[in-house]
């Protein structure tokens, strides 16, 4: 094996095959939901989308190698071409280090249409050294040395005995030519089976590969295709200095097994920075195999097969132990939301100075006679309108933070209607109108603190615990500067972290938001709070809006990617389940 998979921490944490999050026709935000949400939007209306969903997985082979010291760090990029001949990105692979011959563990699911040519296009990159702790869908591919590009339509691929499709990657982009390395898809048709496997695995007797210290190993698992093809599925993170280690539990669902008795490879690696990790043994298995393991508390030793005669194997003093096996169902985006939990909607306008004097086109806040939008009316437009729909009253919590009241000093957490007692307007135009009114109102001061209203917003969250148990609050916050109470922010974010709750953050104008991405944990990191406590789990989600001008993806499209994911993170993990199922659903498209 060569490389170890993942985005962060030089490729020692977990990384799993989910599909990835990127808004496109082929591959989109919480794919399997996008997929469920159109389905649910068609049969509602009497329709049936003639649709097959895919879920394909890149490897390649023979890579050009640019690195000097080391072996290229390849990463995968997907590409759907549109009609217009325009590519719109479907997802990002995670960085392999130090290998030419990479197999991504990160999967795309895509629609496969019998009657439309589908184009896709995949370009190869390898990373640069300085950019591995950075999340791979933050990576400017302008600053990544280009490996190369192929291109194939869906149909060719499903059409192949196996499956699989081998292309040769073209050096330069758009040209045909000079070639080096290939890359080779892979599909097969998902399962929409909600039963996966919450397992936690240890090992023990491993061998001994280091010198001053003891082995650092991780698990990579894989499936066995029909084809007879090995795919990577998962890898558990690296236990440092053990050769006892007990990984932490790691959920396989059966959209990434297949069946309980498909056939599973588990393999075991002695972690090496430079990419070439030991290999400390291998098994064959199944989740039915492994649930007996974990119900009789029996092993499995590793073995190692012989480089000329793969047909003999040395078994191994290593064995492989299931610690606990538990079967659960893991519900759906929609399940929850057709069943009748909601979404509620909450927003927070930055009325801090630094916006400029709302009477000057200048301003942020300018209200522009002619009906064109500024940067808050957009925003607020494009989240509420697809958020709306979710909350059965339409009643929004709507507020203001960093102004001086009328009746009143520097407030940074007032009502944006004005009243004294009651927050909430009704639907997306109320916003507006509440919006508008207070800019004659409120005189633009600061500083920018956050740690109010995301209280505020918390503690109507956590009141609807008994009072309202099937709502999820969604609270927007749009400003155009640096906050000033950081670390107070940071409590009140891991505070809230507990709640079922999520914070959308807009960041408008020219400000430098590098403090402010902080607070999104796409770093793999957890925020902290001042006395040490770990969030529970990432409920951030922050977009600059002049990062995505003349992007293919939107801003509304970037903020609500990872909310349903974040949904289901606080209903599983609290073990919620959907309501009883209800005749109506949502009155409109659903969310994605």
């Amino acid at each position: 094996m060569g490389g170890c998979f993942s985005d962060v921490k030089g490729g020692q944490q977990a990384v799993s095959a989910e599909a990835p999050t990127a808004a496109s026709a082929g591959g989109a935000a919480a794919q399997q939901e996008l997929n469920d949400a159109v389905g649910y939007f068609l049969h509602s209306r009497g329709l049936r989308g003639l649709v097959t969903a895919l879920e394909l997985s890149l490897s390649a082979s023979k890579l050009r190698n640019l690195d000097v010291l080391s072996k290229s760090d390849p990463l995968a990029v997907l590409y759907a071409k549109k009609h217009d001949g325009m590519l719109e990105e479907v997802g990002r692979t995670e960085v392999v280090m130090n290998n030419l011959s990479p197999a991504w563990i990160t999967k795309f699911t895509v629609n496969y249409q019998f009657e439309i040519v589908q184009q896709l296009v995949i370009r190869v990159y390898d990373v640069d050294t300085k950019y591995h702790n950075v999340p791979v869908k933050a990576l400017n591919l302008n600053e990544q040395d280009f490996l190369g590009e192929a291109s194939c339509t869906i149909s060719e691929i499903v059409t192949k005995p196996n499956r699989s499709l081998t292309l040769n990657l073209q050096q330069k982009i758009g040209h045909s030519g000079s070639y080096s390395g290939t890359v080779t898809l892979h599909a097969e048709e998902t399962v929409t089976s909600r039963i996966a496997a919450e397992i936690i695995f240890r090992c023990s007797k491993l061998e001994n590969k280091d010198v001053f210290s003891k082995s650092d190993p991780f698990l990579r698992i894989s499936k066995v295709a029909e084809s007879g093809i090995s795919v990577p599925i998962c890898k558990t993170e690296v236990i440092n200095n053990n050769v006892n280690p007990v990984w932490k539990s790691l959920t396989l669902s059966m959209q990434q097994f297949g069946s309980k008795e498909n056939p599973l490879i588990i393999e075991c690696f002695n972690f090496n920075v430079i990419g070439k990790h030991d290999h400390l043994g291998m098994l064959q298995t199944s989740i039915a195999e492994l649930e007996k393991h974990g119900r009789e508390k029996t092993g499995a030793h590793f073995y190692v097969q012989s480089a000329s005669r793969p047909d003999i194997k040395k078994v191994l003093k290593g064995q492989l132990f299931v610690e606990s096996f538990i079967e659960k169902t893991q519900h759906s985006f929609l399940d929850y939301i057709s069943s009748g939990f909601e979404l509620n909607f909450m927003i927070a306008i930055d009325f801090t100075a630094s916006n400029g004097d709302p009477r000057l086109p200048s301003s942020l806040h300018f209200i522009d006679p002619s009906g064109r939008l500024n940067s808050y009316q957009q925003a607020i437009m494009g989240v509420g309108e697809v958020i709306q729909f979710y909350d059965s009253d339409r009643k929004f919590p709507a507020w203001g933070f960093g102004g001086r009241i009328s009746y009143g000093s520097v407030s940074h957490c007032f009502n944006l209607n004005g009243s004294l007692e009651e927050s909430e307007v009704l639907g997306v135009e109320g916003i507006m109108s509440a919006y508008a009114m207070a800019l004659h109102n409120v005189a633009l001061s600061g500083p920018t603190l956050f740690g109010p209203v995301i209280n505020k917003a918390a503690d109507i969250a956590s009141r609807s615990l008994s009072t309202c148990p099937n709502k999820y609050y969604v609270l927007l916050i749009i400003t155009d500067g640096v906050i000033t109470d950081l670390q107070e922010t940071k409590d009140a974010i891991v505070k809230a972290s507990d709640l079922p709750m999520s914070i959308l953050i807009v960041g408008v104008g020219g400000a430098d938001y590098k403090e402010m991405e902080i607070l999104d944990a796409d770093n793999g990191k957890r925020l902290e709070s001042s006395t040490d406590r770990v969030a529970t789990r990432d409920i951030v989600q922050f977009v600059p809006m002049r990062d995505m001008q003349g992007s293919q993806v939107s801003v509304v499209q970037s903020l609500l990617e990872e909310l349903p994911g974040q949904f289901l993170s606080y209903m599983r993990c609290r073990d919620i389940k959907p309501l009883a199922a209800r005749a109506a659903g949502p009155s409109a498209p659903p969310l994605f």
